[in-house]
């Protein structure tokens, strides 16, 4: 028998999201990102009203449960791309290995200066790939698998909101370059901006998730190796 408060949570998280989506086109601001109005407010709603984390995570499953079929959903402007893609292949495979080795490099250097150990710097170094990736990895690592979960949605809406503000400043036009960026920096979070951003740059964003999210599973361990060796 189904429960009715699986219906009205995950009603009342979609209203949230689009309460949000109607603030940001309204007002036309970054900051107004959707993902992060709907998860502020529904954290005011599960704390004020002593609603059990589980209970919630359990009755709202069902939206997890389609975020993998919306990140195929990517390959389709993939393919629309695919000429432009071969063309950049050896300027994109760098990027995002730029950018994987980049971020493990941060995060080593944020976890010798705050004094980070072994089970920290394992639930941060997935924070840029995506969540079905990232979640499995940080538990092979020995991370906190919850604390990874956040820091990867963190990061998502962190790059949703400065990617377009950030290209501007530093007058980054590339599509290309763009999409590379964000994908492997942020992704599907940037990628939904990157999206808006233009079809070029949503298609690179997308393959720059996968290809991420499978350099970020060879090179992870070997950071924790030089983690454990400092």
């Amino acid at each position: 028998m189904l429960d009715n408060s699986m219906f009205f949570y995950t009603f009342l998280t979609l209203l949230f999201y689009m309460f949000g989506v109607f603030l940001q086109k309204k007002f036309n601001k970054a900051w107004l990102n959707p993902l992060l109005i709907s998860i502020l407010l529904m954290i005011i709603v599960v704390l004020c009203f002593d609603i059990k984390y589980e209970h919630y995570k359990n009755s709202t499953s069902i939206i997890s449960f389609f975020l993998t079929p919306a990140t195929v959903c990517l390959a389709v402007p993939l393919y629309e791309k695919l000429e432009e893609l071969k063309k950049n292949a050896l300027a994109i495979l760098v990027g995002i290995f730029g950018g994987v080795i980049t971020s493990g490099v941060c995060i080593l250097a944020v976890a010798i200066i705050f004094g980070f150990d072994n089970e920290l710097v394992a639930s941060f170094l997935p924070k840029s790939v995506t969540t079905a990736i990232g979640v499995g990895m940080a538990e092979e690592l020995g991370g906190i698998s919850a604390l990874t979960a956040i820091s990867i949605v963190v990061t998502g809406v962190f790059g949703n909101i400065i990617a377009e503000p950030i290209c501007k400043i530093f007058k980054i036009t590339n599509p290309v370059a763009i999409g590379t960026a964000i994908g492997t920096s942020s992704h599907a979070g940037g990628t939904a901006k990157a999206l808006e951003m233009g079809r070029t740059e949503g298609a690179i964003s997308g393959l720059s998730i996968a290809v991420a999210g499978l350099m970020t599973v060879v090179v992870a361990p070997l950071f924790m190796k030089i983690f454990e060796l400092i």
